[in-house]
């Protein structure tokens, strides 16, 4: 049914601001889809609702909230601007030529919007509604965002969750890891660890790595990326390398004390940019470990002797 909760659910996935997840704006959405309490959202349509009689007016006999006439200002400057914005709301879609101030302005929910609304709770397909509305439309949350934030790097886990790192190269080389490197290489594999220059511990999964016998009393002696794949029983240590860091025999130290007692297999990796930032760092590199590099993602360099040497057949 047409909750106040729920609403709040649709906004947030429609991809407005925190500062429309209130009980206000979510009643304006379900005023401007013209349900009540009982109704479900598969019944949303679209219908002309001015501030008062469209929306106050609905709100206060079909939920019985009460809002003082002079909040009329508050409907309009705090929830429907932004739901214009947002491309949740038409502004006089019924009468485009009004005049400013016109009694008659009035507002409905987009035809973009409501095709996502009318299938809310419908799982795959409400997901698959409210990604097609933010390909489509945008989202007035990342608009309002200081410009920083809209800098981050989108990331893709291998579990599907996004997430976004701060801006710059390490990141850059972190983002092809997860998103290039492991679909190649570490197929399959669970992300353990993922930190960030501004968050070391963005992504940290404590009990598998407690299960694999990892303590997490310091994140800071981690590699930056840690995948575990259940398969071959392998946990990948990678370093981003852009300035400093590669694995080196001193890390290598570091790091089997700090896995001693891991019963995983461990890989090392070094990962860089592309091979210019390689070459800088080649004496640095331990052998038996792995080097990749993000502009010849397909390929890995083996600091391993013997262990791949021998005649290739012909292609």
């Amino acid at each position: 049914m047409a909750s106040i909760d729920e609403a709040r659910d649709i906004l947030q996935a429609l991809g407005l601001p925190a500062a429309q997840f209130n009980e206000m704006s979510a009643l304006t959405l379900i005023s401007l889809c013209g349900l009540g309490p009982d109704d479900s959202w598969s019944k949303a349509k679209r219908v002309r609702c001015t501030v008062s009689k469209g929306i106050m007016d609905s709100v206060r006999e079909k939920f019985g909230r009460e809002y003082a006439a002079n909040t009329r200002e508050t409907f309009r400057r705090q929830v429907l601007h932004q739901f214009v914005q947002g491309h949740i709301a038409d502004y006089n879609p019924f009468e485009p030529n009004l005049p400013t101030n016109s009694p008659k302005a009035h507002y409905a929910i987009t035809e973009a919007a409501l095709a996502a609304v009318k299938v809310y709770g419908k799982g795959a397909r409400w997901d698959k509604a409210a990604q097609k509305f933010l390909a489509e439309q945008g989202s007035l949350r990342v608009l309002y965002t200081p410009e920083r934030e809209q800098r981050r790097i989108p990331i893709l886990l291998p579990d599907g969750q996004a997430v976004r790192l701060s801006p710059g190269k390490h990141n850059e080389v972190q983002k092809a890891i997860i998103e290039e490197f492991a679909s190649r290489f570490a197929i399959g594999s669970q992300l353990l660890y993922l930190g960030d220059t501004a968050k070391k511990d963005l992504v940290v999964n404590t009990k598998v790595l407690a299960d694999l016998g990892v303590p997490m009393t310091d994140h800071g002696k981690l590699p930056d990326i840690v995948l575990y794949d259940r398969v071959r029983e392998w946990v990948f240590l990678i370093e981003a390398v852009t300035s400093h860091g590669p694995v080196s025999p001193k890390r290598i130290v570091e790091l089997e004390a700090m896995f001693v007692n891991c019963p995983a297999s461990l890989v090392y990796v070094s990962a860089f940019p592309d091979m210019a930032e390689f070459k800088k760092h080649a004496l640095n590199i331990a052998w038996e470990t792995e080097v990749w590099l993000a502009d010849i993602p397909d390929h890995l360099i083996h600091f391993n002797g013997d262990k791949f040497f021998g005649p290739r057949k012909k292609i």
